[in-house]
């Protein structure tokens, strides 16, 4: 004989099924529509993110104004640098100042001697006259000669040390200095057989009888020391240290004197 399940059993189980089917169905319908009111808003508001265009906020950077002179100033290597003479192409070995202060003249080792006009120290771009020497030859020092137009420039090549008196003539005014030619007035050779011209000074001459014209003093890396007349290249006199080597010799400004390092 099967058993029987009383009545009231069999109606509790399915009323208990009915009420946990519909918590559970209640339960996943609320699931349901929270998901769908996140999704919504975001998918609403994706078109609108690649339509518009990020904005970018631009920072204002207020940039420090500079002057030229602070700019000049930067490029300085010392608070008293005053201005930089560019355009050689090699090391150079002497300067000399003119007389009255205007010119500067340089020996680079390319071959050339450049002679600056300075009337203004400050200047963006200097003239110059432009020397250039015979081929092979290569300027150790320079010195003036009476005034800013004439130069004795020592050179140096396979055959030995050479001095040459260059003379340019007053140029007119508007004419480009840059395009002058100076011309060779005197030229010697050897003057030292094969040893370098280490220093080379010039002065006006006022002791005794001298007529006050430029004289030039050549001093070797051996033991002669030469005077020269500046204007006509006269030599003057010649003067030997012996067995002391130069260093460096220049002349008294009254052209009396001889001070010479020797070692």
């Amino acid at each position: 004989m099967e058993p029987i399940v009383p009545i009231e059993i069999l109606s509790s189980l399915i009323l208990g099924d009915l009420i946990a089917f519909v918590a559970f169905s209640s339960y996943f319908r609320k699931r349901k529509l929270e998901v769908a009111s996140i999704t919504k808003p975001a998918e609403a508001a994706a078109p609108n993110l690649k339509n518009s265009k990020p904005q970018q906020t631009k920072k204002s950077q207020s940039k420090p104004h500079h002057s030229h002179a602070d700019k000049d100033l930067n490029k300085r290597h010392h608070p008293l640098d005053l201005n930089t003479l560019k355009g050689h192409g090699g090391s150079v070995n002497g300067l000399c100042f003119s007389s009255d202060g205007h010119s500067l003249a340089t020996a680079c080792d390319d071959g050339v001697v450049r002679v600056f006009k300075l009337d203004d120290a400050s200047s963006k771009s200097f003239k110059f006259m432009r020397i250039n020497l015979p081929a092979g030859g290569h300027p150790t020092v320079v010195a003036f000669v009476d005034d800013a137009y004439s130069v004795i420039v020592a050179s140096q090549n396979l055959t030995g040390a050479n001095l040459y008196m260059y003379r340019e003539d007053k140029p007119k005014s508007g004419d480009n200095i840059q395009q002058s030619k100076p011309e060779i007035k005197w030229e010697h050779h050897n003057v030292h057989d094969k040893k370098y011209t280490i220093t080379l000074f010039g002065t006006k001459a006022t002791h005794g009888a001298v007529d006050g014209s430029t004289i030039i003093a050549s001093s070797s890396e051996g033991t002669d020391i030469k005077l020269w007349h500046g204007k006509s290249g006269k030599l003057l006199g010649n003067v030997d240290t012996n067995h002391l080597k130069n260093n460096m010799a220049t002349i008294s400004p009254e052209g009396r004197f001889i001070p010479c390092l020797m070692s």
